[in-house]
This record gives structure tokens, sequence and C-alpha cells, in this order.
């Protein structure tokens, strides 16, 4: 088969590169990290009970971890709304069905901390704020950059009627 038949051109040849898709990749990868802090704080705090003596500097570290991992699609896109909410969505996504996941395994999950849906509902609005913040903040330095023009009319006699 050559390089220029039909099929080739359908399907792409063998020497197309895949479509980089960074909003994808950074979501999946920071779900896979936001499942995993959640896993292992989950894990080191119901299963390990020599911890319990530390159990704030483990939270605190837990916590910590889970902000900055958060935080990764907001720095990374932090001047394309668009791309910071699609990216934060898929990594929230993945995270809430870790978190509904790990509520099979562990008893009361739900009742102690917040349900799956809440969960996914106050994602999308803390990632939703960011996104539309810095939506607004992308506006207002490109507005900042161009000239304002005047709106107001120039002054003509109109021509009265008698």
């Amino acid at each position: 088969m050559t390089d220029n038949s039909p099929i080739d051109k359908i399907i792409g040849g063998k020497t197309d590169k895949p479509v980089p898709r960074p909003a994808l990749t950074t979501g999946i990868y920071t779900g896979a990290l936001l499942i995993i802090v959640t896993f292992a704080a989950l894990v080191a705090a119901n299963r390990m009970p020599w911890l319990d003596n530390r159990a704030l500097e483990r939270n605190a570290v837990y916590c910590g971890l889970f902000v900055i991992f958060t935080l990764i699609p907001i720095v990374r896109f932090y001047n394309r709304p668009i791309q910071m909410f699609t990216s934060a969505m898929i990594a929230w996504g993945m995270f809430v069905v870790g978190y509904y996941i790990a509520g099979m395994f562990f008893r009361n999950l739900f009742d102690v901390l917040r349900t799956p849906f809440q969960a996914l509902i106050e994602g999308a609005v803390i990632y939703g704020v960011f996104a539309v913040g810095s939506w607004v903040v992308t506006m207002a330095l490109h507005a900042r950059h161009q000239e304002i023009e005047s709106r107001r009319r120039e002054h003509h006699p109109a021509p009265h009627h008698r």
C-alpha cells in the first residue's frame, strides 16, 4: 500500500504524530494524583493506628498535598480559562469516582465527610470561579492595553423643520 492511498488519508499515515491535548493529559495526571493522595490519606487514617498520635501532622501533610495537586490545572492554564476548567473537571471527575469507590471500602465515609455528588458540585463551583476569574482578569488586562474611543456623538446641528 502506498502513502497516498485513500485509507491513509482517512485514518492517517504512519508518520502522523498524535495531536497534543494538554487539557486532557493534565486532567488525567492531576486526577490520578488526587486519587492517590485521597486513598493514601484514608489508609493512613484508618489502617495505621501507629500514626494516631500524629494525626494533626498526618492530616496537614495530606491536606497540603491535596491542595497543591488541586492547583495544578489552575497554574498550568491560568491564562486559558476554557482549558483550565476542562482539565480541572476531568481531574475532579476522576477524583469523585475514586472517592465513590473509597466509600465502598471505608464505612461511613460519606456520613462523616460529604457525598460524592456534593464533592462534585463543590469542585465544579471552585474551579468555575477560578476559570471565570481568570477570564475576567484576562479581559481587564486586554482592555487596559487597548485605546478607549469616545462614544459621544459629534455635535451636528440638526435641521429644523418648520
